[in-house]
């Protein structure tokens, strides 16, 4: 189980975060954030309360690292009901797309709506089935799969670790296209290893799967960030071309982390030219494409 959470502080102001250690070339796209705003219906007793977190606020950010583009991720508070996401995107439908959270039984109708909205994918919370048989996962997997592929749009997998390691016999060979969130969430508190990080290598190199360069510090797991850096390296290292950045704003439980120096660590991670994959062409490929 996650544990509950609360949001008790502000929002760190824009201006006090690092400022970018490279040029952030144009066409930049952070493909990872959340935001919340009031008047929108959360789920039944969320993980965590209210955050300080509107749009307005994650603008001030773009623009202070000079990031041009931007993929709202449905967050959890919010369950599948998307209504302040779809509001998100129409107040700029050239620099935003989203991520959807949906039921079951969601019709084509909504989902023709969703992609004309903006929405590129659907975000499968693996958390919340990690206790269920690994055929069963597979089988969501498939299913949901069935209806993204008529779209073009793509599976965004936030899972943890362990439900990742168990999952990458499966998507070495699974065709459609995969984003894992948070560097696979291959934590050492819940066993991951080397060994792990070396398998998830080999399935990113090989199959039809990418990794969201976000949320480090999720990974770190209270070490400093430094200690994530041989697993961004190597990712950098084996395929620039299968990964996207985020942000993971508004750095939950308590927003005040540096979104400048989350995104610093792209300095050490990638030279310019693996840079531009990553911020750049890849999330156009996965968002901006169709």
């Amino acid at each position: 189980m996650r544990p509950a959470f609360a949001q008790t502080l502000p929002m760190r102001p824009a201006d006090t975060n690092a400022k970018p250690a490279f040029t952030v070339p144009a066409g930049s796209c952070d493909a990872h954030f959340h935001v919340f705003e009031p008047g929108y219906t959360h789920v039944p007793d969320p993980l965590y309360t209210f955050p300080d977190a509107t749009l307005r606020q994650y603008r001030q950010v773009l623009d202070w690292l000079g990031i041009d583009r931007a993929v709202l991720v449905q967050p959890t508070y919010y369950g599948t009901d998307n209504r302040l996401l779809l509001d998100v995107l129409a107040s700029d439908p050239t620099r935003l797309r989203g991520v959807v959270q949906v039921e079951d039984d969601v019709s084509d109708e909504v989902l023709n709506g969703y992609h004309e909205a903006g929405v590129r994918a659907i975000r499968l919370d693996l958390f919340s089935r990690a206790d269920q048989p690994l055929d069963d996962i597979i089988a969501h997997i498939r299913t949901v799969a069935e209806r993204t592929r008529p779209r073009g749009w793509h599976l965004q997998f936030y899972s943890p670790g362990p439900v990742v390691r168990a999952l990458l016999p499966f998507l070495a060979d699974f065709e459609d296209t995969v984003v894992i969130d948070h560097m696979g969430y291959l934590k050492e508190s819940d066993g991951l290893t080397a060994k792990d990080a070396d398998r998830l290598l080999s399935v990113v190199d090989g199959g039809s799967c990418y990794v969201k360069l976000s949320g480090p510090y999720r990974v770190a797991g209270g070490k400093p960030l430094s200690s994530v850096g041989p697993l961004g390296r190597a990712l950098v290292a084996a395929r620039p071309d299968r990964l996207v950045w985020g942000s993971d704003w508004p750095h939950l439980p308590n927003g005040q982390r540096d979104t400048g120096e989350l995104l610093n660590l792209l300095a050490d991670w990638a030279d310019d030219a693996a840079r531009r994959q990553i911020l750049v062409d890849n999330p156009a490929r996965l968002f901006f494409a169709n």
